[in-house]
């Protein structure tokens, strides 16, 4: 199940990013639909940013910040009295298994292709669909799927 579970995710988010949405913005939309119906789907708004290295600047992939932000759904504080550790550890965590996997977190280096070029969309397909996977398999993995709430 885990396997499919993690096909149909990265499936998801690829889709989306077929649409036209951005790689932050299509690992929310993916796992807003598994994590989150109840949320608000105009929160992409929020992922806007993130694509492109930040807007363009070509620093870390949004693919990773989006799962970041997703990692804080699932485990981030409410409250500034509430400990951050946990969240901080899994990001880190998923930040280097990201790395590892891809071989940078740079949006640059991922992807030297010019922005929006036909190359550039076929590489951030992948890296996007990928992460979408690599997230939900590490989701599994932690205990973590499900246990918003």
């Amino acid at each position: 199940m885990s396997v499919d579970l993690a096909m149909e995710v990265r499936n998801r988010a690829g889709n989306y990013f077929r649409e036209g949405y951005n790689c932050a913005e299509s690992i929310f939309l993916a796992f807003r639909e598994v994590l989150a119906p109840d949320l608000n789907r105009d929160l992409v708004r929020l992922f806007t940013g993130f694509g492109g290295g930040l807007g363009y600047a070509g620093c870390i992939c949004g693919a990773l910040t989006g799962s970041a932000a997703v990692l804080g759904l699932l485990a981030g504080r409410t409250d500034c009295q509430q400990d951050r550790l946990r969240a901080y550890n899994l990001a880190k965590e998923f930040h280097d298994r990201f790395e590892g996997n891809f071989g940078a977190t740079c949006c640059r280096l991922l992807n030297p292709h010019p922005f929006d070029s036909p190359e550039h969309l076929r590489n951030c397909l992948k890296i996007t669909g990928n992460t979408a996977r690599l997230l939900m398999e590490f989701l599994l993995e932690k205990g973590l799927y499900g246990t918003r709430g």
